[in-house]
């Protein structure tokens, strides 16, 4: 039980919100995309990522691999061959109902007004073609659409379909209690099966039928028939009650639209928002958690925040030795870019500073944890700028050849101007060349080298070469 106390008392509220935002997402995405085709195929990927983790853990390699080949190349066709379902559940609908919307207050379809209407015009033998969209976008098979926009009742579905209008001849598209858009053209079967008496209309109904999960109402101005197509198939509907069954199976509405059913999509709608937030708190916990590993990384000190009237002289290390613990699945996606290890310099005075490394100075990336660190303080000297002009001397090095003497020498410039730490320059009297090799002169000349700065922390004043010409004079013994 202790330990159960102590896990609970180490969750931050950054974790909390993280799994509550997540949860949110999580179950906004299923409310939108439950009932498509691309939902219960995603819902198939998570099963084969489920046994190939499993897979994983059990050691079978070649299952997993292979698994998790088909998860990929999965994630990728799904994308591709559900791009229009995709996006018409995204596009259908605004910022603020993708996060807010509620299935629960979708206008429905007027189904009885639609029936009702439908065989009146057959009654009159006035023609008609009517969309009934399911979830999949009609927009790359369809064209020539006129919005509307109008609300469906008996008069507007006569007068649009009036023979006298100038959009009767195409389809309109209804989607709730709305006439969205009218004169609409629609593919054409290719099917040679029909029966010969079906005119432009009823393939017409067929076609957008066969390529979409649409249901298509056809009324036929010569007999007067209303025919049905849905999928593969395409019918004649003799009652309005068959009409109005098929409605109701296609629009997924069932005879008792009352409480029940609103209790009902509450009570799913719960249960789907609680496993949203299990599976997140799973994955959480799966990340950050589970099997705790530690690992070693050697990561450079970053002096930030350095008073203006300073410079760095020394400091007594350049990088410290981390021991990093946290959940495996994080620590192997771990980049050394991710950590670093940043001293103030803020409050240090002139001379030698010693600060300690501690977690304020470690910067982590969230689910990583400090284990230690090595060594646990820094020295830093910190000196005031100033300048210095002082003399180079050659440094030479071995031997003039036998019967050779080096009788004359100067160096140009013969003092230099360098900056640095003002205790430094105290000490700082002479300046050297970098080597010059005496057994390579037999003859008088010139030549350059280089001027050597030692510490490091030394420079040259702007303008200053860092090289000196070496004229010298080369003669025989006598």
């Amino acid at each position: 039980m202790s330990q159960f106390w102590a896990f609970i008392g180490s969750i931050r509220w950054q974790d909390l919100v993280d799994i509550t935002f997540n949860s949110y997402v999580l179950f906004r995405l299923y409310v939108l995309f439950r009932n498509t085709n691309a939902f219960r195929i995603l819902a198939g990927i998570a099963s084969v990522w489920l046994v190939q983790e499993m897979a994983a853990s059990l050691g079978l390699i070649l299952t997993s691999w292979a698994l998790q080949a088909i998860t990929a190349a999965a994630a990728i066709i799904i994308i591709v061959v559900f791009r229009n379902e995709i996006r018409s559940v995204l596009q259908a609908r605004n910022f603020k109902a993708f996060f807010w919307g509620s299935p629960l207050r979708e206008t429905p379809t007027p189904i009885e007004t639609i029936v009702d209407t439908v065989f009146q015009m057959g009654k009159k033998r006035i023609g008609a073609l009517i969309v009934i969209p399911g979830k999949e976008d009609l927009r790359e098979l369809v064209h020539g659409g006129i919005p509307w926009n109008g609300t469906v009742s008996p008069e507007m579905l006569m007068s649009i379909f009036w023979p006298n209008n100038p959009v009767h001849d195409g389809a309109i598209v209804i989607q709730g209690n709305r006439v969205v858009e009218v004169g609409v053209l629609l593919p054409l079967s290719q099917r040679q099966d029909l029966p010969t008496f079906y005119g432009t209309r009823h393939r017409a109904a067929g076609g957008l039928a066969e390529r979409t999960d649409a249901l298509v109402i056809a009324v036929s101005e010569e007999r007067g028939r209303v025919t049905v197509a849905k999928d593969n198939w395409i019918k004649p509907v003799l009652q309005p009650e068959d009409l109005a069954h098929l409605l109701q199976e296609h629009l997924n509405i069932s005879k008792d639209d009352g409480g029940d059913k609103q209790r009902r999509e509450r009570t799913r709608l719960v249960v789907a928002a609680l496993l949203s937030f299990i599976v997140m708190t799973g994955i959480w916990f799966g990340f950050t958690r589970s099997r705790d590993t530690l690992i070693a990384l050697s990561v450079p000190i970053e002096y930030v925040n350095r008073p203006f009237q300073y410079q760095i002289l020394e400091t007594s290390v350049t990088e410290v030795h981390l021991q990093l613990h946290g959940s495996s699945a994080l620590l192997k996606s771990l980049k050394p870019e991710q950590v670093a290890v940043r001293v103030s310099l803020a409050k240090a005075e002139e001379g030698r500073n010693v600060f300690p490394i501690t977690q304020e100075n470690i910067i982590l990336p969230p689910g990583v944890f400090l284990h230690s660190v090595n060594p646990a303080t820094v020295e830093v000297v910190l000196d005031t700028p100033a300048s210095k002009v002082v003399p180079v001397q050659v440094d030479w090095t071995g031997r003039l050849p036998e019967g050779l003497i080096l009788s004359e020498m100067a160096v140009e410039p013969e003092k230099v101007e360098v900056m640095g730490g003002k205790t430094l320059l105290e000490n700082i009297h002479t300046l050297y060349t970098a080597p010059v090799r005496l057994d390579n002169l037999s003859r008088s000349g010139t030549l350059s080298a280089g001027i050597i700065l030692s510490p490091s922390s030394l420079k040259l004043a702007p303008g200053t070469s860092d090289t000196v010409t070496i004229r010298y004079i080369v003669s025989e013994e006598q």
